[in-house]
Formats: C-alpha cells, structure tokens, sequence
C-alpha cells in the first residue's frame, strides 16, 4: 500500500484507484460503526465510502506518508463529507429520525439532529486549534470508528496516549457543546 500511495504521489493516476480498491471493504466497516444506530441516515455505508473517496482524489498528487496516513485523511474525509450531509439536511429542513452523536465509544448513538453534528465539527475545529491531536484522536475513534488500538498505531502514539487524549477531547467538547 505504502508503494501504491508513493506511486499516487508521483502522479500515477491510477495508484489511488488501486488504493482504494485495496482497503474498500475495510473503510466500508469503518463506515458501517460510524453510522451505527442511524439506519435511516441520507447516507449510506457505501455512499459515505464513496463520497470520501472523492474527496481523497484531488489530493492524490500529495506527499502520502503511508497506511496511517491515508486512513487519517480518511477519517477527516468521512467526517466531511457527514457535516455536509447534515448541513443539506437542514438546508432541506429535514431533521427528523436523524441520530444523536455521541462521544462515548461504547454507548449506541440515539437520535441527532443535524445542527449538533455540525456543531461538533466546528467545536472540533476549535479543539484542533489547541489540541491538534486531540481532535485527530477524535476523528479516528468517533468519525472513523477505529479502536483505541488503530489509533495509536495510525497516530504513532501509546494506546494509554490515544485513552487519555480521548477522554480529555470528550471533556472538553462535552464542557464546549453543553446542552447540545
């Protein structure tokens, strides 16, 4: 894969395709946990996988740095494409039977509404402003649905780093969203 993404970088067109087809049925999981508990979503599974996708193709000319890297960018691209989806969604003003975010791994989400999903993002924005890490931690575990485990090893870090830096990350954006 590392072989492909440096192909990818030095303008094989094709790399990214190959990529892609090589880790489809492992972001396809990812996007089935992300969207766990939300069966009637706009999106689904395969359509988060395939919107990510696209928005990963522009920067197929980019330096990669590897597997990690790649799902790193994935999991930001996952994310993006989910507040679009719920920014259309309230543009559409259509938020009923949408589901709740939640930051706790281990809970089932519940009902969301689309305003708190992008008030998540831009509470993360602000988050990546002081902790960077800790935001990434966040898109890996909740965005991309990636085990404690898959972080470290995507972050370079301890898996006791990516537990500490997930709770403080729940801390602070559960003190930054309050009610919502």
């Amino acid at each position: 894969m590392t072989t492909l993404l440096r192909e990818a970088g030095a303008g094989d067109a094709q790399a990214l395709d190959r990529v892609f087809a090589a880790v489809y049925a492992e972001l396809r999981r990812l996007a089935r946990l992300v969207r766990r508990g939300q069966p009637g979503a706009t999106l689904s599974s395969t359509a988060l996988v395939h919107e990510a996708y696209l928005k990963l193709v522009p920067a197929a000319d980019q330096e990669w740095r590897g597997r990690a890297h790649f799902f790193a960018l994935a999991a930001r691209a996952m994310r993006q494409v989910l507040v679009d989806a719920a920014r259309a969604r309230l543009r559409a003003k259509r938020g009923g039977g949408a589901q709740l975010v939640t930051l706790d791994g281990a809970a089932a989400a519940a009902p969301l509404r689309p305003e708190h999903l992008i008030a998540l993002d831009a509470a993360l924005e602000r988050l990546a402003a002081l902790e960077p890490r800790h935001a990434r931690v966040v898109e890996c575990r909740y965005f991309a649905g990636l085990t404690a485990e898959e972080t470290a090893a995507l972050l370079d870090v301890s898996v006791p780093t990516v537990n500490r830096d997930w709770r403080a990350a729940r801390a602070w954006l559960a003190a930054e969203l309050g009610d919502a």
